[in-house]
């Protein structure tokens, strides 16, 4: 793809495309966040620091934070071009309002995210039970999104 043609895929909410250009569109910016993210997950053990066993100036941990600085950067980024790509998409398929739908799915993976950090540090008030029914809600408004934007059919009617 040429410069011209990722801004108007992902940095303009602008404008219509098809289920095929989403699905291609959602699925480059998959694959740019799996590495990063298993990168995360390779790195995330060395986040929990605890001055009682590991020296202050820890090289691993320090890493570890430079460089969930960086990821969280780069999700953002992803997020950001994901709601841009897909209200392209709503708007194709005639829903309103498409910039909102296009957050929907972002803004529930956030809020599982959020959940998963806070249950352990407050089990007391929080119960697992709470976390698996926002990963419920997420799960459904993902799956409702990737169908509704990549795999129905459009209406001959206009929809």
């Amino acid at each position: 793809m040429d410069a011209a043609r990722l801004r108007f895929l992902y940095q303009t909410e602008e404008g219509r495309i098809d289920r095929a250009t989403w699905r291609r569109g959602a699925g480059a910016l998959l694959t740019a966040l799996a590495p990063l993210t298993l990168i995360w997950f390779a790195l995330q053990p060395y986040s929990a620091h605890d001055l009682a066993t590991t020296p202050f100036f820890a090289p691993m941990t320090i890493l570890a934070y430079a460089y969930v600085i960086f990821f969280a950067f780069a999700v953002m980024l992803a997020v950001v071009s994901f709601i841009n790509l897909s209200a392209k998409r709503f708007r194709d398929r005639g829903l309103t309002p498409p910039l909102g739908l296009a957050s929907l799915a972002p803004l529930l993976a956030l809020l599982a995210g959020a959940v998963h950090f806070w249950q352990p540090r407050a089990a007391e008030v929080m119960s697992r039970w709470y976390v698996w029914g926002v990963d419920a809600i997420f799960v459904a408004g993902t799956l409702w999104t990737i169908y509704e934007l990549g795999w129905r059919e459009d209406d001959p009617a206009g929809r």
